[in-house]
């Protein structure tokens, strides 16, 4: 311990970039006074739902020792073929069962994953760099490519449901969407599954070592399997929020957010090798990619130069830790 913290606890990924959220809030607080009000609140977290519940699928492959970058492929797909599927045969299907096509979609499209890395012992870079391809080329082929506006009643009246509106006293209008709980329901949840489950003792182990955890009786075939269909329905829970907040069916959208996904999770600390990785992390993460990209904007620096910004934050997030590991060991020695 030192004094009322924890050893380590200055040197933890979270401490880090807890203090970097601080330094940005202040910063963007400095060049615009409005910046730190309940709209620019809400704001950041109507932003954070989408890539929240994205980043927690993302994690949770990270944690088990491997790496997927197909879910915004899944994401996409799986809202694009629900909402052409719901026009075509019953537009006026109530939103809960458009979300369950959609989660359902997710997880086939999951499982295809599955089955190339479970079963047939692949790569996961490998299998979901060609599923993204083929998700995406198969959606533009033979679903559609046309952008529609005109979507499900249903799904537009979803994004006018809200946990909280009102107006400020400067006359500015705040808004928490009901999209938000799904986001709380899915940190709850995947909570549960790390923490106080086998399933996630089992995760933790096999991105430990997969040969010390098939030794021990872990069924790691079931595991992979479970760990992509899981992140496949948590994509399609994502894509059909997010097209209809957006109040759009879009099948280019998404595409380029997997940088910044896997960007947040790893700078939340999740280790690329496997093992090890916090939902507190990884939502900590989700909050510095939403404010780096509203800060760029409110001080004045083009939308371009979010990706270049992303990058040298994936850069620092990575390069530090690995830094201070490589100082203890040399140190230890």
């Amino acid at each position: 311990m030192n004094g009322f913290f924890p050893a380590g606890f200055f040197t933890r990924n979270e401490t880090l970039v807890a203090l970097v959220i601080l330094g940005f809030s202040c910063i963007a607080t400095v060049s615009d006074p409005n910046f730190l009000s309940i709209t620019t609140v809400s704001d950041i977290l109507r932003a954070s739902i989408v890539l929240g519940i994205l980043a927690v699928a993302a994690m949770l492959v990270l944690i088990s020792g491997g790496i997927d970058v197909s879910f915004t492929a899944v994401a996409v797909s799986a809202m694009y073929m629900t909402t052409t599927f719901t026009l075509a045969y019953w537009p006026e299907m109530p939103w809960p069962l458009i979300f369950l096509l959609s989660i359902c979609l997710g997880g086939l499209l999951g499982a295809i994953n599955g089955i190339f890395i479970a079963w047939l012992k692949l790569p996961t870079l490998i299998v979901t760099l060609g599923t993204l391809s083929v998700f995406r080329g198969f959606l533009l082929t033979f679903v559609g490519s046309q952008r529609i506006s005109a979507l499900p009643p249903d799904m537009r009246g979803f994004s006018r449901l809200m946990v909280a509106r009102g107006t400020t006293e400067g006359g500015s209008f705040y808004a928490l969407p009901l999209a938000f709980v799904a986001l709380v329901f899915v940190i709850l949840l995947t909570w549960f599954l790390l923490n106080h489950t086998m399933l996630g003792r089992s995760i933790y182990a096999l991105g430990g070592s997969v040969e010390s955890a098939r030794r021990i009786g872990i069924n790691v075939l079931r595991i992979q399997f479970f760990i992509y269909v899981y992140v496949g329905m948590l994509a399609g829970l994502a894509g059909i929020i997010h097209g209809s907040m957006s109040r759009m069916a879009d099948p280019f959208s998404l595409v380029g957010q997997e940088l910044s996904v896997i960007a947040a999770v790893v700078l939340g600390g999740a280790r690329l090798v496997g093992g090890y990785g916090t939902l507190t992390g990884t939502l900590l993460g989700v909050a510095l990619i939403v404010l780096v990209q509203n800060s760029l904007i409110v001080v004045g620096i083009p939308s371009t130069w979010q990706s270049v910004a992303i990058g040298l934050l994936i850069l620092i997030g990575t390069g530090v830790p690995a830094w201070q590991a490589k100082k203890a060991a040399a140190e230890a020695a």
